[in-house]
């Protein structure tokens, strides 16, 4: 069972730690993850500095990272200049070189347009994913429908549900995705441990590289699991996040003044 939004920092200031990496990857183990998409924000504190570490510490076939028996499928989440976040994932070299583009992009006033980030992402092939489109910080729902429909998959996202509740979030993002032409994965959007498990992807055929999971996805071989435990999950690694980031002197993000 994969799930394809997560996060290897506390927060975009905190930045890479093995550590807290590994404690990461425990989790996901024991919540029966086989694979995840690490898809870390892309103007995060040393952003390349993490798969120096990643190339370090687990070997890469190319696909994904091997930690511990736990598939990682290199990613990023990008901010666009209209507002809203998007989900690349695809090899580490095309990852990095999709990054290294936006190296003039990382501040808000600055953030890449939509079209041009599908632009820089399909000349990459890389799978393009919609986040938490119907939340309130960082909508999508806003957007030229001709762009959304470039996207390959819209983010059934942990936090939202727990915020919004699942029917009603469902109410709002399954009319959407149908009406767009697109599938909706399950994302946890985990930044700490506790997270894991309260949404995740199970798959009716094994997939090990990118172009597999993305040809099941679209093919509607999956089915969405959410856990009866998801408020208990988010809730504690809500909570967890703010302590620790408390600890860390760091100011609360606008989604969780939101929440």
């Amino acid at each position: 069972m994969p799930v394809l939004h997560t996060h290897a920092n506390l927060s975009k200031k905190s930045g890479f730690s093995l550590d807290y990496f590994r404690e990461m990857v425990t989790e996901a183990k024991a919540n029966g993850l086989q694979a995840l998409a690490l898809t870390e924000h892309f103007n995060t504190a040393n952003f390349c500095g993490m798969y120096d570490t990643l190339d370090n510490t687990y070997p890469y076939n190319g696909h994904y990272y091997d930690a511990e028996g736990l598939m990682v499928f290199p990613g990023m989440e990008v901010d666009i200049a209209e507002t809203g976040h998007i989900l690349l994932i695809g090899q580490k070299e095309h990852i990095l070189a999709v990054r290294s583009r936006l190296e003039d992009h990382t501040q808000d006033g600055e953030f890449i347009s939509f079209r041009n980030l599908l632009d820089l992402a399909d000349a990459f092939g890389l799978w393009k994913i919609g986040a938490h489109p119907f939340r309130v910080s960082t909508p999508l729902h806003h957007l030229d429908p001709i762009l959304l429909r470039r996207l390959d998959a819209l983010d059934l996202n942990a936090k939202d549900i727990y915020s919004q509740g699942e029917s009603v979030y469902r109410q709002l993002i399954m009319p959407f995705a149908e009406n767009l032409g697109l599938p909706v994965i399950g994302g946890s959007d985990s930044h700490q441990c506790l997270q894991y498990g309260s949404v995740v992807n199970r798959l009716r055929t094994a997939c090990v590289t990118v172009e597999e999971l993305k040809s099941v996805i679209r093919e509607g071989e999956y089915e969405i699991v959410v856990s009866p435990c998801l408020p208990e999950k988010v809730k504690g690694a809500v909570m967890m996040k703010k302590l620790l980031k408390q600890m860390l002197g760091e100011a609360p993000s606008r989604d969780e003044v939101h929440n």
